[in-house]
């Protein structure tokens, strides 16, 4: 069985820093149709063989999907970046999931990662939750610098993710709390 992937809670949504676009970058929530533009984001990123129909299939047309809660940053009104609200809770934790978190190559390094995540958390507040959490890999260092500037920790879900954080702060010079 493969690992899980890291996980990451905020574990409240209190206190949030507030929102600032970059000059020239727009943010706005999803509309019908955004599939698309959805699917280039994450074949930059999050896999590759996103089609309209997948993520149909696997994310705009499923439960836990939340459509006003999945953000985009455009430029031009193309859409560079990308976060999503889940309903998608731990039992007995009024939480709900920061998922699929991306930024097109041409546009990483301007903060548009933070941007989307920071707005997903408040939405997340807004609409009563009173934590976070996320799904993460090994690899993705800088994503998981933005993560603890915005006030995630690790969260050891399974007797290897200890060795595996431990290797994680190592590569980022960061000890955890």
């Amino acid at each position: 069985m493969p690992e899980r992937q890291l996980r990451m809670v905020r574990p409240d949504l209190n206190n949030l820093p507030g929102i600032g676009v970059p000059a020239g970058y727009a943010l706005r929530t999803y509309r019908p149709g955004d599939e698309a533009a959805w699917c280039e984001i994450m074949n930059t990123g999050i896999g590759t063989g996103w089609t309209v129909e997948k993520c149909r299939e696997e994310v705009t047309g499923r439960e836990p999907f939340l459509p006003d809660g999945c953000f985009f940053v455009t430029k031009s009104e193309e859409g560079v970046a990308t976060a999503c609200a889940y309903d998608n809770p731990p039992e007995g934790v009024n939480a709900a999931q920061v998922h699929m978190v991306c930024a097109k190559p041409a546009h990483r390094g301007r903060g548009l990662g933070r941007l989307v995540t920071l707005a997903v958390l408040h939405y997340m507040r807004d609409h009563g939750y009173q934590a976070a959490f996320l799904g993460t890999d090994d690899f993705r260092v800088p994503a998981i610098r933005t993560y603890l500037g915005l006030g995630f920790v690790p969260d050891f879900i399974e007797d290897s993710h200890r060795t595996r954080w431990s290797a994680v702060f190592a590569k980022i010079g960061e000890l955890p709390s």
